[in-house]
């Protein structure tokens, strides 16, 4: 037997490691949790201190069988998964079950996978850590009780096999919040007045683009504007220019990692975590779950070198960021790549562009800031009050922006505007003015990268729950991640060519959404009975709160049972309320108005196979019910679009001798010939 046995997670991990250490190791993994909860029973006891009560999943017999027999031959056992509190938990787990004695045992623990960090860790090892084991029971532990009570009455009272969890129900709320921001949203029109001039000074051809400082109310305040400027004189009132710096992002944190990989790479966030975990453990990037900012010494050393062969000393600035986040965990080194000269790697093309992302934002962190020369110029008219605004932004000195820029969640990264020499007092002569009608627009749904950027700034989740967050709220169908085509609309353009004024109708779309967010009506109606029944619990502040909690647990200031003993008591009582509360099924009906073709009443409501309209029927007869199309949700849902979903099912005749019928049901539209039943693709209406 060999005399070192190293435990780590995975096999990926395991495989990377045993490389480094070579003879006189064997490294195993655990394939992460190797003792749980149990899936069926509460698996805590509450009247003795809520003690866990852990069992060995039936996948996990056979590993935890041969981890046991290596353990018994190895001289000494060393512990080596992550460095968080999920790591810390998982190392404890084997210590118990794995019967091992604290004389033979070693607990190793690093953030990166590379040859100097491994032997480092071998030569420094520790205790494993109970505050940080303690902080991980106590959030299992919480969110054990807080499912496990909570469920069973959304199936009472709700609707049977719903489930509820602390921080999904928080992050389900964000989305419902949003989403009736958007449904009570009041599009107002304005008028956005835009101009080309052409300075006088300057030879024949050059164009100046401006931006009227004024909106427009309606399009009789636009015309009039149009009317006064078709003999006015413009000049150049005012030039303000103004050298500003513009200074690199921090390095990855998990948070800032998943926003830039959603933007930039389109990206979802337990993709951008997969992938970076693979490249965790082929030893590429430094681990991969943390919320500091802060470089190692090395790796500042070794950025400036690269930055200064490669690019020259100019571009060379090392910095050291503070880390902002509230709480941050145990962690000790933003994500970057383990050696700065790999600028490239092999892999995956998913693999190959987020190591890309990570590589570019490291390096450009440690160069030099950018200089832009910003030019503000004002367009006055001898007519108006009003002025034209030309805003340009020129890059005097591109130091990182060589490398990377951050990206925006509304992608409008700005453009480099070259303008010719111009002065206060040069003569501006119009070219033409524009006047679109645009309107106001709504708040944007979430996209999960927005999602995760919001729940870090209200202090909700860690690091290593963005991702489960999302997925589970998706995966339990209260959210669903969607594009939507937009819509056309018409919209008038008044144009001023010299003294004569056009007026055209043009088209536009709106509302175009690639990957957003959106509660569905089981979401909304699980929603809003936790916020009547919950309040507590669904108070971000609160949410945010007992993650404190978690971290004074994991810095040994409180013990978990005495922070879940403050937490059950009050939230018990909540249970055995809501418990005994009669809710009324009526007010999860909504009355949409009268079928004109009947006179009876037109109604939607969450039923056996989902939200459905209905109308109803006279006494003796049958109500006639109808599925809601992708989309189209109860509380927006207009009277029109429940009655055009009774056109289905629609016969469109006789082919081949059967009819040949469409309609919506239980698994969405379809066509039917004679007995045979097709699904309609999503693109058919």
């Amino acid at each position: 037997m060999e005399k070192n046995l190293v435990i780590v997670e995975s096999p990926a991990k395991a495989g990377t490691i045993q490389k480094f250490l070579g003879e006189g190791y064997v490294v195993k993994p655990s394939f992460g949790h190797i003792r749980d909860l149990q899936d069926k029973k509460l698996s805590v006891d509450v009247d003795h201190n809520f003690t866990p009560e852990y069992v060995i999943p039936a996948d996990k017999k056979k590993v935890v069988s041969e981890l046991k027999k290596l353990a018994a031959g190895a001289e000494t056992v060393w512990l080596a998964s992550d460095e968080d509190r999920e790591g810390e938990a998982i190392s404890w787990h084997l210590y118990e079950t794995l019967g091992l004695k604290k004389e033979s045992t070693r607990r190793i623990v690093f953030h990166e996978i590379t040859k100097n960090a491994i032997l480092n860790a071998i030569e420094n090892p520790r205790d494993i850590d109970m505050n940080l084991v303690d902080a991980q029971q106590a959030r299992r532990v919480l969110d054990r009780l807080v499912g496990f009570e909570l469920s069973p009455i959304l199936w009472r009272k709700i609707q049977p096999k719903l489930s509820a969890g602390r921080v999904q129900s928080v992050a389900l709320r964000l989305v419902v919040d949003r989403e009736r921001e958007i449904l009570g949203f009041k599009r107002e029109p304005y008028y956005r007045t835009t101009a080309v001039f052409h300075p006088e000074s300057t030879a024949a051809g050059v164009k100046v683009n401006a931006v009227l400082d004024t909106r427009f109310n309606d399009i009789d305040e636009a015309r009039k504007f149009l009317e006064d400027s078709a003999d006015a004189v413009f000049h150049i009132s005012s030039i303000e220019k103004k050298e500003g710096t513009r200074t690199p992002a921090a390095p990855f944190t998990t948070s800032t990692l998943q926003q830039e990989a959603s933007r930039k790479l389109r990206f979802s966030v337990s993709q951008t975590m997969r992938i970076a975990q693979g490249l965790y453990e082929r030893g590429l990037i430094t681990y991969m779950r943390t919320d500091s900012t802060n470089l190692s010494g090395l790796a500042l050393n070794t950025s400036k070198k690269f930055i200064e062969e490669n690019y020259g000393e100019n571009y060379s600035k090392t910095r050291q960021y503070k880390t902002h986040s509230k709480g941050a965990q145990e962690a000790h080194e933003a994500i970057r790549p383990t050696y700065i000269d790999n600028v490239e790697i092999d892999g995956t093309p998913q693999e190959q562009r987020l190591y890309s992302l990570i590589w570019k934002r490291t390096i450009a962190s440690q160069m030099a800031d950018a200089r832009i020369l910003k030019t503000d110029i004002k367009i006055a008219s001898n007519k108006r009050n009003e002025k034209f605004a030309v805003q340009a932004n020129q890059v005097k000195f591109d130091g990182f922006l060589k490398v990377y820029l951050e990206g925006t969640d509304d992608q409008q990264d700005e453009e480099e505007v070259i303008l010719p020499e111009l002065h206060e007092g040069d003569v501006m002569k119009p070219i033409s003015f524009a006047s679109d009608c645009k309107f106001t627009t709504p708040p944007p749904r979430y996209s999960e990268a927005t999602l995760v950027k919001k729940l870090e700034e209200l202090g909700i989740g860690r690091p290593s729950t963005y991702a489960p967050t999302i997925t589970t709220i998706i995966n339990r169908g209260y959210v669903v991640k969607q594009n939507k085509e937009g819509q056309k609309r018409s919209y008038v353009q008044l144009t001023l060519t010299g003294s004569k004024i056009a007026e055209k109708r043009l088209t536009e779309t709106y509302g175009k959404e690639k990957n957003r967010l959106q509660p569905t009506d089981i979401g909304m109606v699980v929603n809003d009975y936790l916020e009547s029944q919950f309040e507590p619990i669904m108070d971000y502040n609160f949410t945010a709160n007992v993650e404190k909690e978690f971290d004074r647990i994991a810095d040994g200031e409180i013990t978990w049972n005495s922070m879940i003993d403050d937490f059950y008591g009050p939230f018990h009582k909540m249970v055995d309320h809501a418990t005994t509360t009669q809710t009324t099924k009526n007010n999860q009906i909504r009355i949409l108005g009268t079928d004109p073709a009947t006179g009876h009443t037109v109604k939607a409501r969450i039923g056996r196979y989902g939200p459905m309209v209905e109308i109803e029927g006279n006494e003796g007869e049958k109500s006639r019910f109808a599925s809601l199309k992708k989309g189209q949700l109860i509380e927006s849902l207009t009277l029109e679009e429940a009655l055009a979903l009774f056109s289905l099912p629609r016969n469109l005749g006789p082919y081949e001798g059967e009819d040949l019928v469409i309609g919506i049901g239980k698994f969405g539209p379809y066509v039917r010939h004679g007995k045979s039943f097709a699904s309609l693709a999503r693109t058919d209406d």
